[in-house]
């Protein structure tokens, strides 16, 4: 079986989901056998050896180097070689490219999306853009850059509430697990949410509300899509407190759907993940309108929440799957991804 780097933490504002990530993956690959190291990235960005007694993982311990181009890993005077690394990292300097990046320069297997796939996901603007390029609906959208805010906010509120009305959905452009969104529906609330978003991404995107359920599908490469599922809020909206704090919403799988209809989702997430080029794994999100009836892309996460309890694992269990089978599938999905890239000519 193979030597597993585990990395998890991260310097984005999703560190703490990450961490009890983690602590899943580590059980679940133990359990199919793996050797897994365990390495945490603290909010500064340093490595560390963690203690896997501390339930969720800290990043903390004995410091860490990676090593390039050997793709080891230093501790102290101790150099360990791994097989694969799996990044159980969320958000920004994780789950966009920016580690799989240093992953590629040493020549190491890892688990997910590559550098392109992962950057552009990660970018809520960009996604949209791609879909709607190619004729798949998404909720209509306004994208901001800081430099237009800064030059005129007033134009910009007027713009989105010119093409979008109320309510809308303030969103940081590279962000996940709800970090800095904002619902507003009174042109007075517009501008405090943007300036909020500001403070997470130098890029803001505005979505039109609507009366939507909110159904995911887990793809794996294939690309084969899950049984889809369902976020069910007992009130608001999916906040990120909704999603880890208190217990306010729930994640129904499979989703209460006709086959028709699961057929169709199923069938649009396995569009998106080809689209965009993605690899591994990732989660596709959509909105299916109550009064339209279409399901409209939401966004893709490329590591998406991978606790035992989040909704990607669900998805699969949902369609037969155990959730050490999952985790090891995607190591063996990682080295077969590497394997064929190694076949490929440099000159």
């Amino acid at each position: 079986m193979a030597r597993v780097l585990l990395l998890f933490g991260g310097k984005s504002a999703e560190h703490e989901v990450s961490c009890s990530s983690a602590v899943s993956v580590f059980d679940a690959l133990e359990q199919a056998g793996h050797r897994v190291i365990p390495v945490g990235i603290d909010r500064s960005g340093a490595w560390f050896l963690a203690d896997t007694a501390m339930r969720p993982f800290r990043a903390e311990g004995r410091p860490v180097s990676f090593m390039i181009p050997s793709g080891s890993i230093r501790v102290g005077d101790d150099e360990i070689n791994v097989d694969v690394a799996f990044p159980v990292l969320h958000g920004p300097r994780g789950e966009d490219g920016t580690v799989h990046g240093a992953f590629e320069v040493a020549d190491l297997p890892y688990v997910g999306c590559g550098v392109m796939s992962s950057a552009v996901a990660m970018d809520k603007d960009l996604t949209k853009q791609l879909v709607a390029a190619a004729g798949i609906d998404t909720s209509p959208w306004v994208a901001i850059r800081r430099s237009e805010w800064d030059t005129d906010p007033g134009d910009a509120i007027d713009r989105a509430l010119k093409d979008l009305g109320l309510p809308v959905f303030v969103k940081p452009a590279a962000q996940g697990s709800s970090v800095g969104i904002e619902k507003v529906e009174d042109p007075d609330g517009l501008k405090d949410a943007i300036g909020t978003a500001f403070r997470y991404d130098d890029k803001v995107i505005i979505e039109q509300g609507i009366d939507a359920r909110e159904i995911e599908v887990a793809v794996l490469d294939g690309p084969r899509a899950s049984q889809p599922g369902e976020v069910i809020v007992s009130s608001g909206w999916y906040t990120y407190d909704a999603k880890y704090a208190d217990d306010s919403s729930r994640f129904e799988a499979p989703a209460d759907l006709t086959g028709e209809q699961a057929g169709m989702v199923r069938m649009l997430a396995e569009r998106v993940y080809e689209l965009l080029e993605c690899s591994g794994l990732a989660r596709v999100d959509f909105l299916f309108d109550r009064s339209t009836r279409r399901f409209l892309l939401n966004e893709i996460n490329t590591m998406p929440g991978f606790t035992s309890i989040s909704g990607f694992p669900k998805m699969w269990i949902a369609s037969g799957m155990t959730y050490p089978e999952l985790c090891d599938h995607l190591v063996a999905a990682a080295f077969s991804r590497h394997e064929a890239r190694a076949r490929l000519a440099i000159r």
